[in-house]
Order: C-alpha cells, then structure tokens, then sequence
C-alpha cells in the first residue's frame, strides 16, 4: 500500500510580544495563524502581564536571545512569511529589520504596535524613528490604525481624506502596501484603507457595537501573513484577513472585566480550504 504523500504545510513567523491574557500578540497571532492552516511560529521579543483591563507590566527579553530564537526557526523549519508586533525598543528593532534582510524572510508583515488597549506604550517614543527608516522599506504590508499613522507621519489622521494622505506617507518610506485602518474612527462603518502605491481600495464593515476588540490589530496582521504564506495575492489576504476580524469580534464571547478577546475559531471550517 501507498504511502500516502502529505502536502507541505505553509509556516508563518510572528516576532512580536507575549500576552499573559491571550488576546494579543503572540497567543492572538499563534491562533490567527491556526485558523488559516498555517504552521505558526515565535520569536518572542517581550514578555507582558496583561489581561482584558490592561498592562501591569511588561519586560523585553535580551537581543541575543531575541536573535537566536530567529535564527533557530529560520534555519531549521523555514519561513514562508513573517509579521512583527511588539518590538519596544530602536535595538530590537534594528535587530529585527538586519535579520529579515539577512535570513531573507520573504512577505513581511509590519503591525507597528505602539499603544495597548489600555493606554500602556509598547514602543519607545524614539523607536518610531527607527520603525520607519528601518522596517517600513521591508514591508509587504504595514498595517497601522489611525493613531500609529499619525505617529509614523506627524500628520493628524482622523477623516478618510487624511487616511488616504498618510498612507501616501507611509508608503514613500519604502512599504508596497498600507493598510491604515479605521477601527478608531468616529464612523458609522469600520472602514481601511487599502493603498498600493496606484490606487486607493476601502474595506468597510459594519462597525459592532462591543467591548470584545482586545488584540483586533495582531489578529488582522496576522492573518494577512497566513494569507501570504498560503501564496495569496496582497490584496486577497487583506480582504479576507478583513473578513476575519469582523467575524471574529461580532462572535466573541464576553471574557474579563475589560476590553475582551475576539474570537479567533471564527469560521475555522472553511477558511482557505
């Protein structure tokens, strides 16, 4: 009898922060990954107590073992597409950016994490800097919200027009795509905006009413790099990593006394298959 052969599996890296909660970084990226059959893997550059009413305390992890974590995925299981998230500071950061470049990581994903829910930093003021010179021109896509294009810019983003005006910015800085989401706006409808250096695409969503939206920036990031490494186009793994946000926050279950989790089992049956 046949052996029978057993197609190779797409492996997705998240470099990113741990939440003790589960809601964000690296347990929200390692479910995101899941649900879209991906093969996740970690490289964990911060470790946070965290839960859904915020950060108590977070501590980074020292750079050799921040690189020797990428180097051992990297050269022994392999890497079909990447997504950064918590990176703290300008030296994790440059770490991060000569690494990508020096183990040619390809379809990086840049979620630039600044904030938590909670109002906790998560980035070093002048790490912002360093994000745009160093990570952006290696990006795929970045997806910042409203508040992290205005810091990545200067510019105030609040209206759809200045969306559109700061993924301009954002992508001269090097990204081929920008997708600067609307989940913080004031709108009746949760609307991205989708730029690729030609034109403009605007993803809309009803906007739900809920408190469940702890983690909604890592686990759209990364489902866009599961997209990516499952061989999809751009603009497909933002439109369905879209798609999946949505589901996920309107069927979340109400956890904590905060801003809870989404739901990342969300139409796991049928997702990519």
């Amino acid at each position: 009898m046949r052996t029978p052969r057993i197609k190779a599996m797409p492996r997705a890296l998240t470099i990113a922060g741990s939440d003790s909660g589960g809601g964000a970084g690296i347990q929200a990226d390692l479910k995101s990954f899941a649900a879209f059959g991906v093969y996740g893997m970690s490289a964990i550059t911060a470790v946070t107590a965290q839960n859904t009413l915020g950060v108590q305390d977070a501590l980074e992890l020292p750079i050799a073992l921040i690189e020797k974590q990428l180097r051992s995925v990297v050269s022994d299981i392999g890497v079909d597409a990447a997504k950064t998230g918590m990176l703290s500071s300008s030296e994790v950061v440059r770490l991060v950016a000569s690494l990508i470049k020096e183990l040619r990581i390809p379809h990086l994903v840049v979620d630039p994490v600044m904030i938590a829910k909670g109002g906790h930093p998560l980035l070093a003021e002048e790490a912002r800097a360093t994000v745009r010179t160093h990570l952006l021109p290696l990006a795929t896509i970045v997806t910042p919200n409203t508040h992290e294009a205005a810091a990545l810019t200067g510019l105030r983003v609040e209206t759809l027009a200045e969306m559109k005006r700061a993924a301009r910015e954002i992508r001269a800085a090097g990204a081929k795509w920008v997708v600067v989401k609307g989940g913080h706006a004031e709108t009746a409808d949760a609307i991205d905006v989708v730029y690729n250096g030609r034109s403009f695409t605007e993803l809309r969503a009803k906007r739900i009413p809920t408190k469940n939206t702890h983690g909604t920036g890592c686990t759209f990031s990364a489902a866009i790099a599961a997209g990516l490494a499952k061989g999809a186009r751009p603009d497909e793994a933002i439109a369905k990593a879209k798609a999946y946000v949505t589901q996920a926050i309107a069927t979340a279950a109400p956890l904590g006394h905060g801003h809870g989790p989404t739901n990342h089992l969300a139409g796991t049956t049928s997702r990519w298959r």
